[in-house]
């Protein structure tokens, strides 16, 4: 029963976000299609901010990667001590 529930809440959930972007749509221009720039990079690059974006990115990423390299070692460890 709580698996029922579950997935009814996911799928709810599911339905409701979808229906919120199909509600924010923005039409697209002429002049859209020959944009070349992206505003929201060009100023973090003005301001210096793009390093502290590539950074966060580059450190989360080395995180994910440290901890998927621990968790291996722990398995292979787990399973040599099994056989």
């Amino acid at each position: 029963m709580k698996k029922l529930i579950f997935l009814f809440c996911l799928y709810a959930g599911i339905i409701s976000f979808a229906h919120a972007q199909n509600n924010n749509k923005i039409a697209i221009t002429e002049n859209d299609y020959g944009n070349r720039s992206v505003e929201m990079a060009d100023t973090f690059r003005k301001e210096g901010k793009i390093y502290v974006v590539v950074g966060t990115l580059g450190t989360v990423l080395a995180g994910i990667i440290v901890y998927l390299i621990i968790l291996d070692r722990k398995i292979s460890k787990i399973e040599q001590s099994e056989s």
